[in-house]
């Protein structure tokens, strides 16, 4: 079975489009078959932006990555409301990242750029302020962890890793993985089931 973070999914293409907004800010999107969250933001995605962007208001350039970018709902607003910023997009789905790159050429976003990498594997050498993922939790614990293992390595020093993760889709085993590797890990925002964790790089 073919699912949303197989690097060709196989199944037929039936874009949907839709428009996403954060506060007076609107991105119109694409979405298809084969993507996570066909047709609408999902709810975690939208809490992750919101509680980013509301402590991150625009101001000095910030270096972000966006880690399982999808068609590119978080990269895109963050790279819209912060245009002084540069936002890194990764996905190992190629259906997701050509949908990506479509919705960032018809919404003009010039400051974003976009990667294929599994998990963060082809930006480790780069650096970055914010590692921002709503993880696929379908692709299995491991590769979860993976992502939060690796995020360490691309923040500078005072860097931020923020996640998006259910209670009940592992919640309890990402934050203590979190604590594990930064030393530090807490609850930043909830709602419905929905957490988003913080881990600071010393």
């Amino acid at each position: 079975m073919s699912h949303y973070f197989d690097n060709d999914p196989n199944v037929k293409s039936e874009r949907e489009s839709f428009d996403y907004f954060y506060r007076d800010n609107k991105l119109s999107l694409q979405t298809d078959h084969g993507v996570f969250s066909k047709g609408k933001i999902d709810f975690g995605s939208d809490l992750l932006v919101t509680t980013f962007l509301n402590a991150n208001p625009p101001g000095p350039k910030k270096k972000i990555l966006d880690v399982g970018c999808g068609y590119g709902p978080i990269g895109l607003m963050c790279a819209k409301v912060l245009p002084h910023s540069e936002v890194t997009m990764v996905d190992v789905n190629e259906r997701a990242l050509d949908l990506a790159k479509d919705n960032q050429r018809s919404n003009n976003i010039q400051n974003a750029q976009l990667k294929v990498s599994n998990c963060l594997d082809d930006v480790l050498d780069l650096e970055f302020d914010f590692v921002l993922t709503n993880p696929p939790i379908r692709a299995g614990k491991e590769i979860v962890h993976k992502i939060l293992e690796q995020s360490i390595e691309v923040l500078s020093s005072g860097g931020q890793l923020l996640v998006v993760i259910q209670k009940k889709q592992g919640m309890p085993s990402a934050k203590k993985k979190m604590q594990d590797v930064f030393g530090n890990a807490e609850i930043i925002e909830k709602s419905k089931g929905y957490y988003i964790l913080k881990s600071v790089k010393a």
